[in-house]
């Protein structure tokens, strides 16, 4: 079968940013990490410096400088804050200024506390890491050279200066434990930026398969819903909702709330899975589903995948194959038993014709006439079945078809064309199906309709169509003013050779439901308070039909 197909869903893709971190707001969540330990740390010294007595050795060299320093730093700090909320300058540049805002307050504050003896240096480290995190490479490398430079410097004006002694060897041992760190933080950072690069990349394709899946699902002609081990709906496709007739079914709802026949067929599923399907009907009305089943784990509390198949189509071709061997059967039938028919039926007439019967052998006479009727008609029926052959389905505008058939039914019929109401809403209700095959159908109900129902006389008739409300599926009813079918009757209606009219055949209304089911439509009778309601539900148009 083929449907319609909607535009596809759309392949979710990061285009390439020419600045990571511009635009990545992990990286700008790091930098504002990384400004809270600046505060904290700014924070701190000033909080020791306001204490009046810091303790040793910070600020022991040049306690007025410290204490500057230290105040400017939580200051300049405070500002990064807001800077990095309000994303005043863009991320490198910003990156950048508070990596030399480090190391300038630090070196100085280092230098106020008495040098590299301090230890205030090893605060340096976590400065050029910080920045060698958040930069590419040769960034990297320039901080921890401008961290080294300055503590270099620091410890050579010392020697100019004269009032501390100089620690050249300690301040190289710092400037490579710089290096050592950049290098070390950026290579960290560079596998971290290729895992996070390469998580959202599978995120992505994760992402496009799922809703892939989702698409095929969601147009599958299948039925397909998943049960979890709590025997809730998970997921419920198009289809499965047309199926079971329930187009506002959800995710979340019990099967057996949801539809009753198919949590039964699973029950019975999950105590024998090597039984047979078996098929059931949603509803009294609906389409013939076959289910499978299939445990989506190994335990028995793990959800269950349940496809749905539509048995029209095989039933089609099954009816096909049905109709290829009547047709055969028929012929020997026309030569084997009608000849003989019409040999005894014949010697009945001219056995009436004699004079010397009597009143009851002439009655005889008459049973014979009458029984060689009905087993002509009979042979009529199954002859007429046979040569339905391979449907030929065509898509019918069903109002107009429908004003040539009244006319041409009532023309032959002789009735006033009043008796038979059309309505068809909308009136451009389209059906696929063979054209003869349906004049044939609706030929049989509506004489049934007219003579079987408020009689030859007072029978009237509706033929109302439209769509369905549920699935959308074009359907025509066909109702008579008549007494209506037993509640008893109406299981048996469609089975051949029954009938309740005296002279019937039994095969009308079994012949009309296998020419439905050979255009993959679904004919059955409706309970109506008044009359006899019987409706086709036509496949839909826009699919193809099994050929």
């Amino acid at each position: 079968m083929d449907t319609v197909i909607d535009k596809p869903p759309s392949v979710a893709t990061r285009p390439p940013a020419e600045d990571a971190g511009e635009n990545d707001g992990q990286a700008w969540k790091q930098l504002r990490y990384l400004n809270h330990y600046r505060v904290l740390l700014a924070g701190l010294f000033f909080a020791f410096v306001a204490s009046g007595t810091p303790p040793a050795p910070l600020g022991s060299h040049h306690p007025r400088l410290f204490q500057w320093t230290s105040g400017v730093y939580l200051v300049l700090a405070l500002a990064s804050t807001l800077a990095i909320h309000r994303r005043w300058f863009p991320f490198k540049v910003q990156v950048h200024g508070h990596v030399l805002l480090d190391i300038a307050a630090i070196t100085l504050m280092m230098y106020a506390s008495g040098g590299v003896r301090s230890g205030l240096g090893m605060l340096l480290v976590v400065a050029v890491a910080g920045g060698s995190l958040l930069t590419e490479g040769r960034t990297a490398r320039l901080f921890a050279a401008i961290a080294t430079l300055a503590v270099l410097s620091e410890q050579l004006y010392n020697k100019l200066e004269g009032s501390l002694p100089a620690s050249y060897t300690q301040a190289g041992l710092l400037g490579a434990g710089f290096f050592a760190t950049a290098i070390l933080a950026h290579g960290l950072a560079r596998r971290l930026r290729e895992s996070e690069a390469l998580a959202e990349r599978r995120g992505v394709d994760l992402a496009n398969m799922a809703q892939l899946t989702e698409y095929i699902i969601q147009r599958m002609q299948t039925g397909i819903l998943v049960i979890d081990g709590n025997g809730r709906i998970r997921l419920a496709n198009h289809s499965a909702r047309a199926l079971l007739d329930n187009p506002r079914l959800e995710a979340g709802e019990t099967l057996p709330a949801a539809a009753p026949p198919l949590a039964e067929q699973m029950r019975r599923w999950e105590q024998d899975p090597e039984a047979p399907p078996c098929p059931f009907r949603a509803t009294p009305a609906g389409a013939s589903l076959l289910p499978r089943f299939a445990r989506l784990g190994s335990t028995s509390g793990s959800g269950i995948l349940v496809f749905l198949e539509d048995t029209a189509a095989t039933t089609q071709q099954a009816q096909q194959m049905k109709l290829a061997s009547l047709g055969r059967l028929t012929a020997s039938i026309a030569h084997e038993i009608r000849n003989p028919l019409g040999a005894i039926s014949h010697a009945g007439q001219l056995l009436a014709e004699s004079s010397h019967l009597d009143p009851a052998d002439l009655r005889l006479t008459q049973i014979i006439q009458e029984h060689s009727r009905r087993v002509n008609t009979i042979i009529e029926n199954i002859l007429q079945l046979g040569r339905g052959g391979r449907s030929q389905p065509e898509t019918l505008h069903l109002r107009p078809w429908l004003e040539q058939f009244i006319a041409g039914f009532c023309l032959s019929e002789q009735l006033d064309p009043g008796r038979i109401r059309l309505e068809i809403h909308p009136a451009d209700t389209c059906v696929r199906v063979d054209a003869g095959q349906l004049h044939q159908i609706l030929w049989n109900l509506c004489h049934n309709g007219i003579h079987h129902g408020g009689g030859a006389h007072q029978g009237r008739l509706i033929l109302r169509g439209g769509l369905t409300p549920d699935t959308h599926s074009p359907y025509l009813e066909i109702i008579d003013n008549g007494p209506g079918i037993r509640e008893q009757d109406m299981e048996h209606i469609f089975e051949p050779f029954f009938t309740t009219a005296e002279g019937g055949t039994g095969l009308g209304l079994y012949i009309a439901r296998e020419l439905c089911e050979g255009n993959q439509a679904r004919l059955h009778c409706l309970p109506a308070a008044e009359g006899a309601c019987f409706r086709i539900v036509f496949a839909d148009p826009r699919r193809r039909q099994v050929a």
